[in-house]
C-alpha cells in the first residue's frame, strides 16, 4: 500500500493513467513480468528506495530495456514509464510504503524516494 505522509491519505488510483496505458499497450505480458518480478526481489531487500536509482543510466542489455523499447526509445519516457510501474507495485504490496520527492546535498532527486512505514506511525495518524 501507499501512504502519502503530505496527504495524511492512502493512494488508490494511479497516477498519469493514459500516459501508462498508452506504453502498457507496448510491452509484451512477458517483459512487463519480468520487471515486475526484479523489482519486487529488489523492494524485498531494503526498506528505502529511490526510483530513478534502480535501474542505473545504461538499460542495454536489463530487463529494463523492453521498457524503453515500449516508449519507442523515448529515454524521458521510459523513465516515467518505469516510475509509474514502481508506484503500481508498491500500491499493491502488503507493507505499507510512505513516498515523496527529497534533495541530496541540496540537489534535488529527480525520482520518487519510498521507504517502508512500521505501524507506529500509522498508528500516529490515525
Amino acid at each position: 500500500m501507499l501512504y502519502c505522509v503530505d496527504s495524511g491519505k492512502f493512494v488508490e488510483r494511479l497516477p498519469h493513467k493514459k500516459s501508462y496505458d498508452a506504453w502498457r499497450k507496448n510491452i509484451s505480458d512477458e517483459d512487463y513480468e519480468a520487471v515486475c518480478e526484479v523489482l519486487v526481489r529488489r523492494f524485498k531487500g531494503d526498506r528505502i528506495h529511490t526510483s530513478s536509482w534502480i535501474p542505473g543510466n545504461d538499460w542495454t542489455n536489463t530487463v529494463y530495456n523492453s521498457i524503453y523499447r515500449a516508449c519507442k526509445n523515448n529515454a524521458e519516457c521510459a523513465g516515467l514509464f518505469f516510475g509509474l510501474i514502481v508506484f503500481k507495485l508498491l500500491m499493491k504490496d502488503e507493507l505499507v510504503w510512505g513516498f515523496g520527492r527529497y534533495e541530496k546535498n541540496g540537489i534535488p532527486i529527480k525520482g520518487m524516494t519510498y521507504y517502508i512505514l512500521d505501524g507506529r506511525f500509522l498508528e500516529r495518524c490515525s
